[in-house]
């Protein structure tokens, strides 16, 4: 991924920010992922990691319209994702035995959807709204894309692992990607070196 890239969706992402009274906190620590899929346009998210402790995370997210996170779960962490400003779509999917994804299959996704449990039906897709959430508890498979011209997502987790608790239906994604400096950057990044 280009550094060019980079610094323009955090550009993006500052005005939104900005736009909606959302302040970042004094040196932010940036994370901007095209998923190593070569299209940030179609597979992109930009990220502020807001805190960092053994015991919780909170992230900030920013996708353009037309961006999506591919479909993925995690082990460990469970997850709270907050639709901050506009809308978003999230699909949900079941892990099979061998815990990759099932798209197939007959079973459900137990989630808390704005506090209240429910158990969705597998491969379903849920639009959420300014101010609701979703948890998802570990091994809940999910992809999300706004609906619209852009969304605002808040992440509040247990601990996170960028490294070794991502798990992608496609096994060509990368969470951290080769950069091209083809310009300085504006923002240290958290995969930077």
């Amino acid at each position: 991924m280009k550094r060019s890239e980079i610094n323009a969706a955090i550009a993006d992402a500052r005005l939104a920010f900005e736009r909606h009274h959302w302040h970042l906190p004094p040196k932010p620590r940036w994370d901007v992922t095209g998923f190593g899929l070569g299209d940030f346009r179609k597979y992109g998210l930009t990220l502020v990691n807001l805190a960092e402790l053994p015991e919780y995370c909170e992230k900030l997210m920013f996708a353009r319209g037309g961006q999506m996170t591919p479909l993925h779960t995690h082990k460990k962490k469970q997850e709270d994702i907050i639709c901050r400003v506009g809308t978003f779509a999230i699909r949900l999917v079941c892990a099979g035995e061998d815990f990759k994804p099932d798209r197939k299959a007959s079973g459900s996704v137990r989630v808390l959807l704005n506090g209240e449990e429910k158990q969705v039906p597998n491969n379903t897709l849920l639009y959420l709204k300014q101010g609701e959430r979703i948890t998802l508890f570990p091994g809940a498979y999910h992809e999300f894309w706004p609906v619209g011209e852009y969304c605002i997502i808040g992440e509040v987790s247990t601990a996170n692992d960028d490294v070794g608790d991502n798990y992608f239906e496609n096994p060509e994604i990368g969470r951290f990607e080769e950069l091209v400096e083809d310009e300085p950057a504006i923002e240290r990044l958290v995969s930077d070196k």
